[in-house]
């Protein structure tokens, strides 16, 4: 007869079934632990050396288990666990001969309430460590991967998310584009961006604002990326506001620029829609550096360059220096990241007759300040002075008080003449 768990009347059945329902853990995986932990039972009882045969039905709760021993002549059994007389064991099977293996089935019943239920907790904290382990080598094998999930939690530095199997994934904060809203039971698309160890358990990092994250949209969206006629070289990004993807194609009759944005731009506003209108720009990628960086820059057109080292000075007109820089710097900085240069923006003919150039206020205004304005562009007394004062403390890091003092001073200049 069977020996049968529920037999015991502690409902380890229901275990069985618990198992069952543990994600990220094959049947082959879980048997293999079942067994282990019962012939670790065994062989505390029967000594180390002892041999068994178990087998576990785990549809049905049946375990089935048998000590096998070595038949000798009587008196001979040096150890009861590893060998049996054979007049003992006739009485389980008569044609037994000396030399043969007796298999004598073992009931749990024999091994008593408290150590049937230590077998369980030592199942379960096996199996949970196995999940969680199996977990961890799962997502980290898919950095990097588009995740569809819903949303579970929303706290305030973090939203826990649940993939289709219902693992646990959290979205920092710091991972959200700035205009991110989502509410519990939203579909969220993110990348899977770290996979770490947080006090013994895995945990599965998100991103929305990682280059990658952009990238995989890309895939998506343009079937000519995912196929490999179209690849893309970098892209950089500041999250919710600008980026910049540099493509390429080995086929000259693709224009991967034109690929990427589309029809009237239908493949590309799906993916501005996901990033809560973020501004991509697509540009081709060339070996040229200086062709390279005259892309970066667009929409502004660049009139002259000079590239030294790993800055490149370049000249624009009037009304392209803004555009050049572009709001809150975000397009001036892209393009240095885009590039590896440092893009450094002056304007063609800067210096007029009735202006100054900022460089003769030494005397009265500190040079980093000088270097500041110059950063983003304004070169002279009256670029500044044109400037108001709002626009300035969004492009530059200088504080209310200072730019209202330096307005002062320039303003002094022009008031003597």
């Amino acid at each position: 007869m069977k020996a049968k768990v529920k037999d015991l009347g502690i409902n380890l059945v229901d275990s069985f079934s618990e198992f069952k329902e543990f994600k990220n853990i094959d049947r082959a995986t879980m048997m293999r632990v079942l067994e282990d932990v019962f012939r670790n039972i065994l062989k505390k009882k029967f000594g180390q050396e002892a041999n068994f045969d178990i087998i576990i039905n785990t549809e049905t709760g049946d375990i089935e288990m048998y000590h096998l021993r070595l038949i000798v002549e009587e008196g001979e059994v040096e150890d009861p666990h590893l060998q049996i007389e054979l007049q003992e064991a006739t009485k389980l099977e008569p044609d037994y001969q000396v030399g043969e293996d007796c298999i004598q089935e073992i009931s749990l019943e024999d091994f008593g309430r408290r150590n049937v239920l230590n077998a369980r907790q030592a199942l379960m904290s096996r199996i949970i460590e196995l999940e969680k382990d199996e977990l961890f080598r799962k997502y980290t094998d898919k950095r990097g991967e588009l995740i569809n999930g819903e949303v579970y939690n929303v706290w305030k530095r973090e939203i826990m998310i649940l993939d289709d199997d219902g693992n646990e994934l959290s979205l920092p904060k710091d991972q959200m584009i700035p205009r991110d809203m989502y509410k519990k039971g939203d579909n969220i698309r993110a990348v899977i961006h770290a996979v770490e160890m947080d006090k013994g358990s895995p945990r599965i990092v998100l991103s929305r604002t990682s280059p990658e994250f952009l990238e995989r949209l890309f895939e998506l969206e343009v079937p000519e990326i995912l196929d490999g006629l179209i690849t893309v070289k970098k892209i950089v990004r500041e999250p919710g506001e600008r980026a910049k993807v540099a493509v390429e194609s080995y086929d000259d009759r693709i224009d991967p620029v034109g690929a990427c944005v589309g029809v009237k731009g239908a493949r590309i506003h799906g993916i501005v829609r996901e990033l809560r209108n973020e501004n991509i720009d697509v540009i081709n990628y060339t070996t040229n550096d200086a062709l390279f960086i005259q892309r970066a820059v667009q929409p502004a057109v660049v009139s002259k360059m000079d590239i030294v080292g790993n800055t490149a000075n370049v000249f624009l007109e009037s009304d392209q220096v803004s555009l050049a820089i572009g709001r809150s710097g975000h397009n001036i900085k892209l393009a240095s990241k885009l590039t590896g240069y440092q893009i450094e923006v002056y304007r063609v003919n800067a210096v007029v007759e009735d202006d100054v150039d900022l460089e003769e206020f030494l005397d009265e205004i500190d040079e980093w300040i000088i270097q500041e304005f110059k950063r983003v562009g304004l070169d002279t007394a009256k670029d500044v002075l044109r400037t108001s004062v709002a626009d300035l403390l969004t492009r530059t890091d200088l504080e209310e008080e200072t730019i209202a003092q330096i307005h002062r001073i320039l303003r002094k200049e022009f008031e003597e003449e």
